[in-house]
């Protein structure tokens, strides 16, 4: 069986005989959440409801309808010590075999989620704006990179939307409500003038900046001489990444940066429903 995880849609393409497993219900502690889905082929799968014993009970009852040998179209499945788990909940399944109609109906949940998905918005492609792209690219956000030096865009790895902007800051207004930015570009003072943009507005859910206390205390002051209340910084994460973890190295920094921004929108969800 190979895990390795490539796209859904290669998956789709490469594979004819899929049944499509969704967790419908979860009651008590369980490993993923209802709407979750994954994908079972006769030797491969693609995504994942959680692993262990859940997981496997899925896949063989998903090949043994793949296989016309028995199978059922529903399990509910409890977590605890019988099963060799220790959730201690259910997690109700759905089969589906991923016929023409269900590919449609798929693509379409796929296409909302990714709609759904919370925006940040990197603003520097250097070795920290590189890394952070890297990290946030594997989890469910949609990630853009904003770039003034179009060579920079051309180092990026990940798979990320390229904005090349001679005036990054002029972005900043028609980023969507409820984003995060992250200003890591190789310019103080173009930080300060995206940073200033960012403050303006009272409806992004993390702003950040990479640099260091010396940093914070020069971009005070030019919040001061712009006019701008010093109350406004509070709303500033400058340094990005914490200093629980004592490693300047880009991957780490982007890893520490990472979590606030999860934390963040977390935080926003909670407030804005």
């Amino acid at each position: 069986m190979n895990f390795l995880q490539d796209s859904l849609t290669g998956f789709l393409a490469r594979e004819h005989r899929v049944v499509i497993v969704d967790i419908t219900a979860t009651k008590g502690s369980a490993p993923r959440d209802e709407g979750t889905f994954m994908l079972v082929a006769p030797t491969e799968i693609h995504g994942t409801i959680g692993g262990g014993q859940l997981e496997y009970a899925a896949i063989e009852n998903a090949r043994k309808l793949l296989a016309d040998a028995g199978g059922e179209a529903t399990l509910d499945i409890p977590l605890g010590p019988e099963n060799g788990d220790c959730c201690g909940g259910r997690v109700a399944l759905r089969f589906t075999f991923a016929d023409e109609e269900a590919r449609r109906a798929l693509d379409r949940r796929l296409a909302e989620e990714e709609r759904q998905k919370p925006q940040v918005w990197i603003f520097g492609a250097g070795h920290v704006g590189r890394a952070l792209a890297d990290a946030l690219t594997m989890l469910p956000l949609k990630v853009f990179v904003v770039e003034a030096r179009e060579t920079a865009l051309d180092q990026l790895t990940s798979e990320v939307h390229h904005r090349f902007a001679a005036l990054p800051e002029a972005l900043v207004a028609d980023i969507p409500a409820g984003s995060a930015i992250v200003i890591v570009t190789h310019d103080h003072a173009l930080d300060f003038r995206i940073g200033s943009q960012a403050l303006q507005r009272t409806d992004l859910a993390y702003i950040g900046m990479v640099g260091s206390q010396s940093k914070r205390g020069m971009f005070l002051h030019h919040l001061d001489e712009q006019g701008m209340p010093r109350s406004a910084a509070d709303r500033l994460v400058l340094p990005i990444g914490g200093s629980a973890v004592d490693n300047k190295r880009p991957e780490v920094i982007a890893a520490m940066t990472a979590s606030e921004v999860l934390l963040a929108f977390a935080e926003w969800r909670r407030n804005n429903g």
